[in-house]
């Protein structure tokens, strides 16, 4: 029988694949609304109808850039909105290798992207004690707020920290708190 492809394996063919659109470097004159928007679990929608095919939703997230008013989709040619009701992602599943401060957790959203958690790929909490919400850096300030199902089996992983009341998860020798111990 087959190994299972982890999420690492996938991260590295994705790192020999096709780069991802270099929408930071597009500033096109043309703009407008999209009239799409993207709802607080991640669906997307143009015009109020949900887009069912993966393969548009994925191609749409390569040209969607966070730019300081706001959400849009860009290409050379133009500039388009997008509402966002929360996160533009949502992380879906998560692997791990290694153990301790050497762990690593590698998060897959729903649009395929695959993130190891890093200085530069941060987990953080937002929310309340009673009601926190995790979101993890993707690419260019989009996050990928962590599905509760990922973020449950996150918690099952945490650890608490030495000298502080902090619990949490080590990932490529960062520590990314989920909370305290009361």
């Amino acid at each position: 029988m087959p190994e299972l492809q982890t999420l690492f394996d996938r991260l590295e063919a994705s790192r020999s694949g096709r780069p991802l659109p270099p929408v930071d470097q597009w500033h096109p004159t043309r703009e407008g609304d999209s009239h799409m928007s993207i709802d607080v679990d991640g669906r997307w929608y143009y015009h109020g109808s949900s887009i069912d095919r993966p393969e548009m939703v994925r191609l749409f997230s390569t040209v969607l850039r966070h730019d300081p008013d706001g959400f849009v989709l860009v290409t050379p040619a133009e500039r388009l909105t997008l509402h966002v009701a929360d996160a533009p992602f949502i992380a879906v599943d998560f692997d791990t290798r290694g153990r301790g401060r050497a762990q690593k957790v590698a998060f897959e959203t729903n649009v395929g992207d695959v993130v190891v958690a890093d200085a530069q790929h941060p987990l953080t909490m937002r929310g309340t004690v009673d009601s926190p919400r995790p979101y993890l850096l993707v690419r260019g300030g989009l996050e990928a707020r962590l599905s509760r199902p990922v973020y449950y089996r996150l918690v099952d992983i945490a650890v608490r920290r030495e000298h502080d009341a902090a619990v949490g998860v080590w990932s490529s020798g960062a520590f990314f708190e989920l909370g305290r111990v009361r």
